[in-house]
């Protein structure tokens, strides 16, 4: 005899918050909102300090952190937002077009070509693409 297979479980829409018991405000643990906000200030640092090339820290080089950690830190977290609502396959393009993107901008702060940055970036938002949709077609 068989045996009926069992219902799969459906998920709630918002996750509790581990500290309170209770969702955030934007229905996420507090925790992953927090990662596109170190994120950010770390990308922040890293861009200034790369732009400025060991020399004195000027306005224009602070200015460059600020914009660019906070550009980054609002793409991570809209993109946190609305991952649940993305295809695994677009999910894994978001994800591999947000690090492609970020590390080529970084790269070509360095000084490189601009073709070379896109390079460079296209070749690691591909391999992170890549390794985001393994991840995500594994676990569902």
């Amino acid at each position: 005899m068989s045996s009926h297979a069992a219902m799969p479980r459906r998920r709630p829409t918002s996750r509790p918050s581990r500290a309170t018991g209770r969702p955030s405000r934007l229905g996420l643990p507090p925790a992953l909102i927090a990662l596109p906000l170190v994120t950010g200030v770390f990308y922040g640092f890293w861009a200034a300090s790369i732009s400025r090339r060991g020399g004195e820290v000027t306005g224009g080089n602070i200015a460059l952190g600020l914009v660019s950690g906070a550009v980054i830190a609002a793409l991570g977290l809209g993109l946190l937002l609305i991952q649940g609502r993305l295809p695994r396959e677009l999910r894994a393009l978001a994800f591999g077009t947000l690090f492609g993107a970020g590390t080529g901008f970084l790269y070509a702060q360095s000084g490189e070509s601009v073709l070379g940055a896109a390079g460079m970036g296209a070749v690691l938002g591909a391999g992170m693409g890549l390794a985001a949709f393994y991840v995500f077609y594994t676990r569902e």
